[in-house]
């Protein structure tokens, strides 16, 4: 007898059990798949391809096999090029969009894993979703690019401003004070202790940390720099220690790395260390000793390795006499202590330092360099200069960019007429000579005459300098490195004056 209408189920086809359903469910949606994606795969957990769809089956040509009894059974990494297949077997993590390229083309792919009852995974599904996605999703795969690009671009801009910036051949100078200052450099920078560099301001202390560092094995990492007397002294913890998510009110939801972490693996210079107040040194000492650091507002301790490099400008033993600074930290930072020279301690480098400056002036602003006359050096040599190299710059740049003269004289610096030291120098200046004229009289072509009369001019000099290139080019009023570009492509003219 037929069940009434109110006996018969609405849904008698549904399972009414959940395993049935999730079964029910599960076929479903692979045959949706099956229907309306590219292609399918199914490896084992051994790698193998066990079966593919017929939609897959239209790929083996370009992946170099004649039909799926080639392809089935092989290990899936030997068969597709680039897949990533094993990672879902071994991860057991659906990898739900993904691009694949290889010789077949470029494909939009999913990539599931299957497990058994007991949750073990025991294979894996493959997808392609959509094939030669690069005409069917260009707006998507254009912007994916270029994020990517601008990811990359970021990346090498910070690892960029990380560099250091100079080199130990940087600083200037052939003095004794300073070949013993770059001697120091080179031993230290073979080690990874702490190094503290002692000096008046203005000397080159910060140069001669990034030049520590780019001799050392660490110069491929960051070099991370913090002027402690420029940081706000409630800030200078979360500065070097960093913050946690959420430490305190207003604080950035992410958190924030301190100078220590950024410098993992590099070197860390911390300025004017002597301005640190008491209370973070003895947080600090606890970093130098157990190279960990505890963000503000976590309990999680940070393992690092970083080299420290401390400079400062003022007495630190007497600091620590007077109770202003630990005396364990001044013993933890005065382990490879290195005196930078004042510059009135090496005069004779002024001319060298002068050049240089000079050059990096003319960069900068763009201008021609000025020429230093002889008495200029000597003025300049004369001088006490307190605040050393950076006194020296400041002076430099103020009277090139404020005068007109193509050579700066003793009284350029000294702010009055240029015009009794410039007939001085003149007065020393090389004569033509009788070959020189007997060529001009022959009429000889004008660049043949320049030649002729700078070779000439070159030899004199040297000869009244005693082959001293440095005072010869002072004489010429022209720079070393233009004399030594003349000597290059005249090498006879050293071994005539010598002669």
């Amino acid at each position: 007898m037929p069940l009434s209408k109110s006996q018969t189920p609405e849904h008698h086809d549904i399972p009414q059990d959940v395993d049935g359903l999730l079964r029910l469910a599960a076929q479903s949606m692979f045959d949706v798949l099956a229907r309306s994606t590219e292609g399918m795969m199914v490896v084992d957990r051994h790698h193998r391809v066990v079966w593919i769809s017929e939609g897959y089956k239209r790929f083996l040509p370009a992946l170099g096999f004649a039909d799926e009894h080639e392809f089935v059974g092989k290990r899936v990494e030997d068969v597709v090029p680039n897949t990533q297949m094993l990672q879902v077997l071994e991860t057991g993590k659906p990898v739900l969009v993904d691009l694949l390229t290889n010789k077949a083309g470029t494909f939009l792919v999913s990539r599931l894993p299957l497990r058994n009852d007991a949750g073990e995974v025991i294979g894996a599904l493959g997808l392609v979703l959509l094939d030669h996605p690069e005409t069917t999703m260009q707006p998507l795969i254009t912007k994916f690019a270029r994020l990517q690009q601008e990811l990359e671009d970021t990346r090498r801009q910070l690892a960029a401003q990380r560099r250091p910036k100079y080199t130990i051949a940087s600083f200037i100078g052939a003095s004794p004070a300073a070949l013993e200052v770059k001697r120091q450099a080179r031993r230290v920078a073979q080690t990874d202790s702490t190094v503290l560099l002692l000096g008046e301001t203005g000397t080159g202390k910060e140069l001669m940390a990034h030049a520590i560092h780019a001799a050392s094995r660490r110069a491929h990492r960051p070099l991370v720099g913090v002027n402690i007397a420029a940081v706000p002294e409630t800030l200078l913890e979360a500065e070097f220690f960093g913050v946690a998510p959420g430490a305190y009110t207003g604080a950035d939801r992410k958190g924030r790395d301190g100078k220590f972490k950024l410098a993992d693996g590099g070197t860390l210079f911390l300025d004017e260390i002597g301005d640190m107040p008491l209370a973070l040194q003895s947080k600090l000492l606890r970093v130098l000793q157990e190279q960990e650091v505890e963000p503000l507002g976590s309990n999680t301790v940070l393992r690092v390795d970083v080299r420290v490099i401390a400079a400062t400008s003022r007495d630190l033993a007497s600091m620590v006499a007077a109770g202003q600074f630990r005396a364990d930290l001044y013993y933890r930072l005065n382990v490879l202590p290195i005196r930078v020279p004042a510059l009135r301690e090496r005069l004779d480098d002024i001319e060298a330092l002068a050049e240089a400056l000079g050059e990096d002036i003319a960069r900068r602003s763009g201008m021609p360099q000025k020429l230093l006359s002889p008495d200029a050096i000597e003025w300049l040599m004369q001088q006490a200069w307190p605040g050393n190299i950076r006194e020296l710059r400041n002076t430099l740049e103020q009277v090139s960019l404020m005068s007109d003269d193509m050579q700066l004289t003793a009284a350029s610096f000294q702010g009055g007429s240029a015009g009794p030291a410039t007939v001085a120098v003149v007065a020393r200046a090389p004569q033509p000579v009788a070959p020189v004229v007997a060529t001009a009289q022959a009429v000889a072509p004008l660049p043949e005459l320049i030649e002729a009369l700078e070779r000439d001019a070159i030899a004199r000099a040297l000869q009244a300098t005693g082959g001293n290139r440095m005072a010869a080019a002072r004489l010429l009023q022209i720079s070393r490195a233009s004399l030594y570009e003349r000597l290059a492509r005249w090498p006879e003219i050293e071994r005539t004056s010598e002669a």
